[in-house]
């Protein structure tokens, strides 16, 4: 299924709309004033890194209602340290290197099921030059895991913790271009 033809995916200034698309993570994640305050400062310090981008998906009255950004990996960056040995016991360490990072997908919940999402991820990594693509998402059966795994990514560790996360996630990787033509999550 296309995305909602009213709703726009296309680039995004995500540090000019940073507040805008952290009211949607926060919405679709769950998250409290003070974890958007510190996911704030993370977003916009990521966007200094280079290659990183983002995409947004635009209502028709221009409120972001989905946004999704990136990077090529970097296995200096926090995140890469952290599950680094995760994906070492399962063998597949290699992930790491010459990968496009999705490191943000969020769609608000009064737009999910139109493929939004789909369109979003589909649209940041065709324009990845790097071979794979790899994400962390929380390690639950959820629509968010169904829709990765319809676009041809497969758990790479799993039961990774986060400092400071309640909950442990999968590092999932796919390769790149990502398929297309399946049902939308």
């Amino acid at each position: 299924m296309a995305p909602d033809s009213d709703v726009t995916v296309g680039p995004l200034d995500l540090a000019a709309r940073v507040d805008e698309a952290l009211a949607v993570q926060a919405v679709a994640f769950g998250l409290g004033a003070d974890e958007v305050a510190v996911r704030r400062h993370i977003v916009l310090r990521h966007l200094t890194h280079p290659g990183a981008r983002a995409l947004g998906a635009t209502a028709p009255d221009g409120r972001l209602v989905g946004f999704v950004y990136g990077m090529p990996n970097d296995r200096a960056h926090w995140w890469s340290t952290v599950v680094e040995p995760y994906l070492r016991n399962k063998g597949a360490e290699s992930w790491l290197d010459d990968a496009f990072v999705i490191t943000e997908l969020h769609v608000h919940p009064g737009f999910q099921g139109q493929g939004l999402g789909r369109a979003l991820i589909t649209t940041i990594t065709d324009s990845a030059t790097e071979p794979r693509s790899i994400l962390s998402a929380i390690d639950t059966e959820s629509p968010a895991r169904a829709l990765y795994r319809s676009l041809g990514y497969r758990d790479l560790a799993v039961q990774v913790q986060f400092p400071s996360a309640a909950r442990p996630y999968a590092v999932m990787g796919a390769p790149l271009p990502l398929p297309r033509g399946r049902s939308t999550t």
